[in-house]
């Protein structure tokens, strides 16, 4: 059937909070890509382009994937906008641009592992997102189950699925173990991330943090390059050298790292994070190059966020296993090691990863569907919280982070 509408709408940032990207999909060549948007009534256009994308599979389904990037919107500003071009236009949606004031306090959703089946936490969040209640929300990885699936057909089935909430608010993501076949060709494709590595791995300053994104799957799926490890090892180490100068850091204080498979977890299955030496924590096997953890301790990073295990667990300051703040309390007042969650529950056809025995170094676990809120608070403190959807959105865990100073472990 021919069509020119746009579906599978959505939002992100580009290398600044006041660059948006709107990517969406149609099923025929278009010719054009436009976004018309406006505030006040002052109308603007925008122009960018598109690319044929052929998904994976027997049928080598063909459609086209548009990206238009709004440049040098005013922050602060609520925006309205279609996409399409003259053969067809999507209906109007909105959002509004960060602001730039000093003493703003970001608020951000944060999960994994959301499907088209079973995806219990999208009517809460498209509810929360068009609510304004949300700056951006992150999807760490597993997506659709699987975007590849049938041809791709699931693939824009969860684009469309998630239209409602990422049409409204800049939808951040980076790469699950769900998304491996043909080289992660549908998560390259039908996202748009800053930088130039296809969404694998990047990273942005919003409000008072730095966020950075990885993808924990260059240590899994080593078949598709040794190099593609290296290089994000490379990149991370420099960021954070970058984040972590003293003028850098005195403006944006925390750091925070993302990405899919934890390096902890007390789950009772085989992933990796159930043993002691996680690649992403030590490196590649009995060679032990690029672990993250040392990294992450050596720069000072304050929180990692993970998906993979379809639950939700938090852990008391940690490295190298040891609990390292010398007691069990909360808040988290100036931890001497970074602070891991998992949230990976958002719901999916795979259900709940079970629980072992729980380990000295977990502090909350939990197997409810949901979803993580994240807010900024100032440089000082950090406030999170997990909510659990199937109890009408009731907060099951949180907890603040206080750190006075931030700098590398063992030198505040």
């Amino acid at each position: 059937m021919v069509s020119y509408v746009p579906e599978q709408i959505h939002l992100s940032f580009g290398d600044t909070l006041t660059d948006i990207f709107v990517t969406w999909n149609t099923a025929n060549d278009t010719e054009e890509s436009i976004v018309v948007y406006w505030d006040d009534g002052f109308i603007m256009t925008a122009n960018g382009t598109y690319a044929l994308f052929v998904s994976g599979g027997n049928e080598t389904r063909k459609q086209y994937i548009h990206r238009v990037k709004m440049p040098n919107l005013t922050p602060g500003r609520k925006y309205t906008y279609h996409c399409g071009s003259s053969k067809g236009w999507s209906n109007d949606f909105w959002f509004t641009t960060p602001p730039n004031d000093p003493d703003w306090i970001p608020q951000l959703a944060v999960f994994g592992d959301l499907g088209v089946e079973n995806g219990r936490s999208v009517p809460q969040l498209q509810d929360e997102a068009q609510r304004g209640m949300y700056h951006a929300v992150f999807h760490i990885g597993d997506f659709a189950y699987d975007m590849d699936w049938e041809n791709g057909h699931v693939g824009d089935d969860f684009m469309n699925k998630i239209q409602p909430v990422a049409a409204y608010v800049p939808y951040m993501t980076s790469p699950g173990n769900h998304e491996e076949a043909y080289n992660f060709s549908e998560y390259r494709a039908r996202f748009t991330m800053p930088g130039d590595t296809e969404g694998l791995w990047y990273s942005f300053n919003m409000g008072p943090a730095h966020f950075i994104f990885v993808s924990t799957e260059v240590y899994y799926f080593l078949d598709y390059g040794l190099k593609l490890l290296t290089n994000q090892y490379a990149w991370l180490e420099q960021d954070l050298k970058e984040a972590t100068n003293e003028e850098n850091r005195t403006v944006r204080p925390w750091i925070i790292i993302l990405g899919h498979r934890p390096m902890y977890c007390s789950n009772d299955n085989t992933d990796d994070c159930t043993n002691h030496e996680t690649w992403t924590r030590v490196g590649v096997p009995f060679l032990h190059w690029f672990g993250m953890e040392k990294l992450l301790h050596d720069y000072g990073v304050d929180l990692a966020i993970w998906a993979h295990e379809h639950s939700y667990e938090r852990l008391w300051p940690l490295y190298d296993y040891k609990v390292q703040n010398g007691s069990y309390t909360e808040p988290y007042r100036n931890p001497r090691a970074p602070v891991h969650i998992i949230t990976g529950s958002a719901g999916c056809r795979e259900l709940h990863d079970p629980f072992g025995e729980q380990p000295e170094w977990s502090a909350f676990r939990s197997l409810e569907y949901g979803y993580m809120r994240l807010r900024i608070h100032n440089a000082s403190h950090l406030y999170t919280e997990q909510v659990a959807v199937d109890k009408e959105g009731e907060v099951i865990d949180h907890v603040w982070i206080i750190r006075d100073t931030h700098r590398p472990y063992g030198q505040e």
